[in-house]
């Protein structure tokens, strides 16, 4: 007997490729997310939190204080926590009062001091170092920064700068015999001779 093949029309053929065509959208349909709701709240929420951290760099904080506030009203919880660390520096510092501006020679001398007297060399030496530059022929700034010279080890500096400051005011002499900043340098045969040049018949 003759085997007969089977043979499907051509609208068979088609009807079956449109049924895989469904199908295949069918399931592609499955794996597509809904519309996220909150998306245009989070969007805006985003956009007031990186305004404010422009203001916070540019030290605004008041008015980063207004956008951050903004933001712990959108639905991101990870931006509001975010932003509740922000906030609280923002009201430290306006609350904090402004610090006065240091700008006269004797401002930033008293300022040098202070800081000397709590150890803090360097900023110490900023201030004194403006003082100086303010009043050059002021001699107790430069006896200051004689006393920060030796305090922090620079025997070199500290030894010119007093002489300045003798050559400026004699009376500097016998105040460095008995001011214990200068400790550092009483074995220095120099010192010495700067401070008692009666001893060999010279005088600075």
């Amino acid at each position: 007997m003759k085997r007969r093949t089977i043979r499907t029309s051509a609208a068979a053929r088609n009807s079956h490729k449109l049924l895989k065509k469904k199908t295949l959208r069918a399931s592609s349909k499955k794996n597509v997310l809904p519309p996220d709701p909150d998306a245009p709240a989070k969007q805006a929420q985003m956009k007031f939190y990186e305004e404010a951290l422009k203001f916070f760099q540019q030290q605004k904080f008041l008015r980063a204080k207004q956008s951050l506030e903004r933001v712990l009203e959108g639905p991101s919880k990870e931006l509001g926590d975010r932003a509740h660390v922000h906030l609280r520096i923002c009201e430290q510092r306006i609350t904090r009062p402004p610090v006065p501006a240091v700008k006269s020679a004797e401002e930033h001398y008293t300022q040098g001091i202070a800081l000397m007297n709590l150890g803090r060399w360097d900023e110490a030496r900023e201030h004194l170092d403006r003082a100086r530059k303010a009043a050059p022929k002021a001699d107790h700034i430069v006896y200051a920064m004689a006393a920060l010279d030796c305090l922090t080890g620079e025997a070199e500096s500290a030894m010119q700068n007093l002489k300045v400051a003798i050559q400026l005011r004699p009376e500097n002499r016998y105040h460095a015999r008995n001011d214990e900043d200068f400790s550092f340098l009483q074995e220095d045969p120099r010192f010495t001779e700067l401070l008692y040049p009666e001893r060999d018949g010279s005088a600075n």
